[in-house]
C-alpha cells in the first residue's frame, strides 16, 4: 500500500468524466469541506460516486465494496473506534485466520493517513486486502453496522418510567437523540412518510412503507410536547403556536446521505398531528431503464422522448409516483446542451443541471404566473408540477405551441379522463390536435417479498410480515401518433380509444392482469390499486 498512485483529479480528466473547471471546483470545495474528491463531484452533480470509485478500482486493480456481500463482523468493527472510521472512511470487514488477510473497504486510496491507519490496525502476520468503496458507501455502513448510540429503545429506557425526567445525556437531551434515531430508522427502513399521531391514551408513531401505514411504535403522551417542540425547531416553525397549522422543511444527514423532510403540523382533538414527508434522493431518482417497465411501454416513452415539441401529461391519484415517473423521463434529456426549467410545489428532488423553481418561496405565484417566467428563461424543457386550474392549463399548451417540450402531472383516473378533465379546466381536444405528445396513467403496486419464494405465509420481518417488499409502477400509456391526432378534433371518446387500441393501446386494467399472470404480484394487490370490476367480468363472459 506504501506504493506512489496518480492524482484521481488526472485519471478523471484523462477519461473525460469531468472538465477542468469541475475539477477546479470540486478541489476548492475539498479544501473548504476536507471530503473525498469523489463524494464531492458527485455530491456537486459533475460526476457519479460509484462511477468515479469504478476507474479507481480499475486503477488499483482492486475489487468494489458490495454492501449486500460484504457484511462486517464484529471481530473486524472491533478493531477500529466508529469515531476514526468515519473520519478517515473506513470500514473493517472480516478477520480471516485461514488465509491470515485482514479484509476492509476504504473510500480514500489515495490519502496517506488512511493507508496508515489501515496499516497499523491490521493484525500482525495478516495481508491487508483492500475494497474500494464510496464514502457514501462506507457512511451507511457505519451506520448500519455498528452498535448505534441512537438506539430507540435505549433512549426510551433512559426516560425511565416517568417520562417528564427525561434526564441529558451524551450532551444532548433524550428528545434531540430520539427524534434523531426515528428520524433515521424511517430513513433505513425505505419509509415515504413518519407519522406522529398523539391520541387519547398514547403518542402513535407510524411509517408509510410501500403506499400502506404500519404502526411502529407506542410512547407515553408525556413525551410529545418535547419531540413535537424539537420537530417544530427542526421545521422552523413557531413552536409557541398549537392552534394553527404549519408547515416547514429540514434536511439531515443520515446513514451517509442527505435526507430532505417535509413537514406539516395540524392541531387535532388530542394535540398536534406531524406528518413528515420523506424525501431521500439517493432512493426517489430512477433512470427509465430501472423502472422495470415492459419492453413495448419503455419503447413508448422513449418515442415520445424524442419529440422537439409538445405536452406529455402523466396522470394518477397522490401517491402514485406520478413525480419519480416525471424524473425519470427528465433524466433521459438532461445533459449540458439543453436547458431544462422545472416548476414544483415544492421541489422534492434535486438534479444536476435542471434549473428548478419552487413555488413555496414565493408565495404570491401560481403555476400560471410561474410557467410565464420560465418562458422567459430560454427554456428547451418544462416541467410543471401540477396542472391544477385554467390559466396554468392554457399557459402549458402555450408552452408546447411555442415549441417547447412540456411535461406536466394531472389529477384523472386514467388517460382517456384525463379529456374530461382538461376539458373542465377549458382546454377542447381540437386545441390538443398537434400538440398533445401522449398520456400516461399511473399506479404503484407491491411486489412480493423474496420470503414467498418460501411459502412464508406470514411473512417475515424485512416485509413486516405482510408478504410485500418494494413497488414498481403499473403504466397505461396513450401514445399520439399521427393517425390518432388526425381523431383527436372530430372523435368520440369510444371511438378514440378503439382507435388507440388498434395501436397498442393497453387500458390499465388489462395490464394489471397481465402483471399477475407474469406473477409480478397477486391478485389482491392489484384489486387494491385498480378496478378490475371490467376484465373480471369479460372473463368471466368468455369462460366456457
Amino acid at each position: 500500500m506504501n506504493a506512489p498512485l496518480p492524482l484521481l483529479g488526472e485519471q478523471l480528466l484523462r477519461r473525460r468524466l469531468i472538465s477542468p473547471d469541475q475539477l477546479r471546483i470540486a478541489l476548492l470545495e475539498q479544501q473548504q469541506k476536507r471530503r473525498p474528491l469523489g463524494w464531492l463531484l458527485a455530491e456537486l452533480g459533475f460526476a457519479d460516486e460509484a462511477g468515479v470509485q469504478d476507474v479507481v478500482a480499475e486503477q488499483l486493480a482492486c475489487q468494489r465494496f458490495d454492501p449486500v456481500q460484504h457484511r462486517p463482523s464484529p471481530q473486524a468493527l472491533a478493531l477500529l473506534a466508529e469515531e476514526e472510521a468515519r473520519r478517515q472512511y473506513l470500514l473493517p470487514l472480516a478477520v480471516d485466520a485461514a488465509t491470515q488477510t485482514f479484509l476492509l473497504a476504504m473510500a480514500q486510496p489515495f490519502d496517506p493517513h488512511a493507508r496508515a491507519l489501515c496499516d497499523s490496525i491490521c493484525p500482525g502476520g495478516m495481508r491487508c486486502e483492500v475494497l474500494l468503496a464510496g464514502a457514501g458507501e462506507i457512511e451507511q455502513a457505519i451506520s448500519q453496522h455498528y452498535p448505534s448510540r441512537l438506539d430507540i429503545d435505549t433512549l426510551l429506557d433512559e426516560c425511565g418510567s416517568k417520562p417528564t425526567g427525561m434526564a441529558q445525556a451524551h450532551g444532548e437531551p433524550p428528545a434531540v437523540r430520539l427524534v434523531a434515531a426515528l428520524l433515521a430508522d424511517a430513513v433505513r427502513q425505505g419509509a415515504s412518510d413518519l407519522h406522529f399521531s398523539p391520541e387519547r391514551a398514547c403518542l402513535r408513531i407510524r411509517y408509510r412503507i410501500d403506499g400502506m401505514l404500519l404502526t411502529i411504535r407506542l410512547l407515553h403522551l408525556a413525551l410529545w410536547p418535547m419531540l413535537a417542540g424539537r420537530l417544530k425547531i427542526l421545521a422552523g416553525m413557531n413552536i409557541a403556536e398549537n392552534r394553527l397549522a404549519q408547515d416547514g422543511h429540514f434536511s439531515q444527514s443520515l446513514l451517509g446521505r442527505v435526507v430532505d423532510f417535509r413537514v406539516s403540523c395540524q392541531p387535532t382533538l388530542h394535540g398536534e398531528n406531524f406528518v413528515l414527508r420523506i424525501l431521500d434522493r439517493q432512493r426517489g431518482i430512477l433512470p427509465l431503464t430501472a423502472l422495470q417497465l415492459p419492453a413495448r411501454q419503455l419503447t413508448q416513452l422513449q418515442q415520445m422522448l424524442r419529440r422537439p415539441s409538445g405536452l406529455l401529461l402523466v396522470t394518477g391519484p397522490t401517491g402514485s409516483g406520478k413525480t419519480s415517473t416525471l424524473y425519470a423521463l427528465l433524466k433521459e434529456l438532461n445533459h449540458d446542451g439543453i436547458h431544462i426549467m422545472t416548476l414544483e410545489d415544492p421541489v422534492e428532488y434535486q438534479l444536476p443541471l435542471l434549473r428548478q423553481v419552487s413555488l413555496t418561496d414565493n408565495a404570491k405565484a401560481s403555476f400560471a404566473d410561474g410557467v410565464r417566467a420560465l418562458l422567459r428563461q430560454d427554456p428547451d424543457v418544462i416541467l410543471i408540477g401540477e396542472i391544477r386550474d385554467a390559466e396554468t392549463a392554457r399557459m402549458a399548451l402555450r408552452a408546447a405551441l411555442t415549441g417547447h417540450l412540456v411535461f406536466a402531472t394531472l389529477h384523472a383516473g386514467s388517460a382517456l379522463s384525463a379529456f374530461s378533465r382538461l376539458h373542465e379546466l377549458g382546454v377542447e381536444r381540437q386545441q390538443l390536435q398537434g400538440n398533445l405528445i401522449g398520456i400516461v396513467a399511473q399506479r404503484l403496486f407491491r411486489t412480493p417479498c423474496a420470503c414467498q419464494l418460501e411459502h412464508a405465509a406470514d411473512g417475515c420481518a424485512l416485509c413486516h410480515h405482510s408478504g410485500y417488499r418494494g413497488r414498481r409502477a403499473l403504466l397505461e400509456i396513450l401514445h399520439i401518433t399521427p393517425a390518432l391526432d388526425l381523431l383527436l378534433a372530430t372523435a368520440g371518446l369510444p371511438e378514440l380509444l378503439t382507435a388507440a387500441r388498434e395501436h397498442g393501446f393497453v387500458p390499465l386494467a388489462e395490464a394489471a392482469r397481465a402483471e399477475v399472470a407474469r406473477g409480478g404480484t397477486t391478485p389482491s394487490e392489484m384489486a387494491r390499486i385498480v378496478d378490475l370490476t371490467d376484465v373480471i367480468a369479460g372473463a368471466h363472459s368468455h369462460a366456457p
